[in-house]
């Protein structure tokens, strides 16, 4: 079971968090807070959650307050922001704070499932795909040119490839598996392998090793 505290201060974008994570039997809200010192007090009452899913803007006490705390007095705790703030400054400056993920409020259920499976288990940092994408596109030629050559040959299956070439085009986990003809726990499987095998900290350098290693066009 993965626990969550919810940290976001609207009620209705909170209620409506909380309803499409009840819906995964894997995963359970412990525990609300409308900001971040909120979310500190329920973690002094004793409420011990494994993530803590927090917006960035809120009152009393910020998102981006709330993880250099988190990171100080609960290191073991991890932190995904759930944001509409889509600028990679403030990707940049959560992560940098100690942020384990960054995800936009835009995405779907399932890419959010997965982040937290993912980050739960002890995955590197996860940046949902529309911010992976976007900041990707934003990479100058040379940029994507002067990134050291890969050294170790990758070996991919068949299918591999063809997943790494459909979450580089930005299909979800879902969409890729009703494409392929398979499941979406098997291509959350692929993603993580793929991951894994090049060394990537997330889907964003995943698609940037591709690019530069010609495993995709």
């Amino acid at each position: 079971m993965i626990n969550i505290i919810l940290a976001e201060d609207h009620n209705i974008v909170r209620d409506g968090i909380k309803s499409l994570l009840d819906k995964d039997p894997e995963i359970e809200v412990v525990a609300e807070a409308v900001n971040g010192k909120d979310a500190l007090d329920k973690l002094s009452n004793g409420v011990n959650p494994d993530i803590i899913l927090s917006d960035l803007n809120m009152p009393e006490m910020s998102g981006i307050e709330l993880i250099g705390k988190i990171k100080e007095l609960y290191p073991q705790i991890k932190i995904i922001v759930l944001s509409m703030l889509d600028h990679e400054n403030y990707v940049v400056q959560a992560i940098n704070a100690g942020a384990d993920g960054y995800l936009l409020k835009t995405v779907n259920r399932e890419e959010l499932i997965f982040a937290i499976r993912h980050i739960a288990s002890g995955g590197y940092q996860y940046i949902c795909s529309e911010l992976s994408i976007k900041i990707l596109q934003k990479l100058s030629f040379f940029q994507l040119n002067t990134i050291p050559a890969v050294k170790a040959h990758i070996e991919l299956s068949k299918r591999e490839s063809e997943v790494l070439a459909l979450i580089a085009e930005g299909y979800t986990n879902q969409e890729i598996a009703d494409k392929v003809f398979t499941s979406k726990r098997t291509v959350e499987g692929h993603r993580l392998n793929l991951i894994e095998k090049t060394g990537s900290r997330n889907t964003a350098t995943l698609i940037r090793f591709a690019i530069q290693s010609g495993l995709i066009e």
